[in-house]
């Protein structure tokens, strides 16, 4: 599949040196990140992954150049998308990235930005055919604070959760914060369905903001479903009809079970049908 990268400003193949050996980014995980879906050649819901950036950054201090408008995103990844020629379904990945220097102290707040695109398999939204097995992460927790709710690029949590995933032979891993609280998956946000209401973790609770999480919470409202952002705890999930998981690439993914517990996918596919008549048009 064909791959691009857009280094701040220079068009380069991905499989080309496109990150310096100074990058902090690279070095100390200094910036965040965004996972766009591209949906018939363009890059869907980019307001919002535009936003969580913009409050991301204010966040890790960064200077942000006031050019990074959504418009100068918009056209750089259409220029990536026409370049690597991408018509159907795709991945973008933007990076807003602390400018090299320094080592724990920076030289500079100012930033940079990578975006890389690739082309996949699948344009639209599919549910999975069979449900995931998941159960939960207690070897590390995650800290409920403010960067909680961002995408940095300090990911090593989310990596051993999914290896003790794979070790398991289970699809997923639930992650809690450090009261125990379920928040999260490895790479997702967490829905359950119980009696026709959805539940999710409160971002107070240390989740991240997502931008799926943010659309399946609205498409809710808007289709009369009372929502609760509310602490989850591992005896909801032991009661629930329906448990899933939401990101921004994937959209929704239903668990089929959670150890002996197992679940339908009534709402999960209605979900699905509901992200596909906003997008796939």
């Amino acid at each position: 599949m064909a791959c691009f990268v857009n280094n701040n400003g220079e068009v380069i193949e991905g499989k080309a040196h496109a990150v310096e050996s100074s990058s902090r980014a690279f070095l100390y995980g200094d910036g965040l990140f965004e996972s766009i879906k591209i949906i018939n050649g363009k890059a869907i819901n980019l307001e919002n992954h535009y936003a969580r950036l913009l409050a991301g950054s204010e966040l890790l201090k960064l200077r942000i150049p006031s050019f990074y408008s959504i418009d100068f995103f918009q056209e750089k990844i259409d220029e990536l998308a026409k370049k690597a020629s991408i018509t159907n379904g795709g991945r973008v990945r933007l990076s807003i990235d602390r400018t090299s220097g320094g080592t724990y102290k920076p030289i500079s707040n100012d930033a940079t930005y990578l975006i890389e695109i690739e082309e996949s398999n699948s344009n639209c939204f599919e549910l999975n055919t069979k449900g995931l097995e998941i159960d939960l992460f207690i070897n590390m927790r995650k800290q409920a604070c403010k960067l909680a709710n961002y995408k940095t690029k300090n990911g090593l949590l989310y990596i051993m959760a999914s290896l003790e995933a794979d070790e398991r032979g289970l699809d997923d891993v639930l992650i809690s914060n450090d009261k125990g609280i379920i928040i999260e998956s490895t790479s997702s946000n967490l829905f359950v369905v119980s009696n026709g209401v959805l539940y999710t973790p409160s971002l107070e609770d240390g989740c991240l903001a997502g931008t799926m999480r943010m659309q399946i919470i609205n498409l809710a409202l808007e289709n009369q479903m009372k929502v609760y952002e509310c602490s989850i705890m591992p005896q909801n999930l032991l009661v629930a009809d329906e448990v899933f998981l939401t990101n921004a690439i994937k959209g929704v993914l239903w668990v089929g079970g959670y150890r002996t517990k197992r679940y339908f996918n009534n709402v999960s596919r209605k979900f699905v049908d509901l992200l596909n008549a906003t997008h796939c048009k």
